[in-house]
């Protein structure tokens, strides 16, 4: 603790102090756009990343980033990490495939993905962890899926700062949403560029730049996880509704890293 408030230390050495964190979230809420805020982010932080399970919101940051590489000259896009459960809808790894080719391989990138460890199948996970672990262990399901694999991502690609896909309008424990963040178990900054913005807003970005989305979408599906805990959205429901339903579960573990850390301490991967 100093008097600019707590320090956090992040990955490659960084460090950013309370005051810091407050100082950018001020500054943030001026600007106009989520595009002024991927300006910002581009050109402050060194090892920025972006994270996604193609929802719409992450697929309208990437085309956003597509169009500022280019005002920029850049000759990449963000690097982009998946984490790939092993129990996603089919859908969603078709996205994948077209969101790669249309804005990763022309800048002779490709996206990271990240499994649950020693699992390449679902058929593995349920061999090594049994079947239907998401009914018998929830939290454990969370964390070998999702939480674990996250946090491998990051040490891996000695990531500094992530940009997510979170947005106020979903609820919940986002609706009081800063645009900068700091995961202190995972030394990282989260940046939400599109915090402001509601679905609506949203979807209509993608139907304008014509962003290939999630054709689970058309069917009622506003927000996508794994097949077994996805349901579509009943006319008037909260667009995150159809996770989860019936319990009081509003996220899946990877932006609530803290309730996890017993388990990130028997893990080998360390931030430095």
């Amino acid at each position: 603790m100093t008097k600019f408030g707590k320090v956090y230390e992040l990955n490659n050495g960084i460090t950013v102090t309370e005051e810091q964190l407050a100082h950018w979230n001020v500054f943030l809420s001026k600007l106009s756009s989520p595009q002024e805020i991927l300006r910002w982010a581009v050109t402050t932080f060194p090892h920025l990343y972006q994270t996604t399970a193609f929802g719409l919101t992450g697929l309208a940051t990437i085309d956003m980033i597509s169009k500022l590489s280019g005002e920029l000259n850049e000759t990449k896009m963000i690097p982009l990490i998946f984490i790939d459960t092993l129990h996603h809808f089919p859908q969603t790894l078709e996205l994948l495939s077209s969101v790669e080719d249309k804005y990763y391989k022309p800048h002779g990138q490709s996206v990271s993905v990240f499994k649950p460890e020693g699992c390449s199948s679902e058929r593995e996970f349920s061999d090594k962890n049994g079947d239907f672990l998401w009914e018998k262990d929830e939290e454990k399901y969370d964390f070998l899926v999702k939480v674990e694999p996250a946090h491998r991502a990051y040490v891996t690609l000695r990531c500094t700062a992530v940009l997510t896909g979170r947005r106020k309008s979903q609820g919940a424990a986002r609706s009081n949403l800063s645009f900068v963040e700091v995961d202190d178990l995972n030394h990282i900054i989260k940046i939400n560029p599109l915090a402001n913005w509601d679905f609506n807003q949203v979807k209509s970005y993608i139907d304008e730049y014509d962003v290939p989305y999630n054709e689970l979408l058309n069917h009622g599906y506003r927000s996508v996880g794994d097949y077994h805990s996805t349901q579509p959205v009943k006319e008037g429901e909260d667009e995150r509704s159809g996770r989860w339903k019936g319990k009081a579960k509003t996220e899946c573990g990877i932006h609530e890293s803290s309730k996890f850390a017993e388990y990130l301490k028997n893990t080998a991967s360390t931030p430095k």
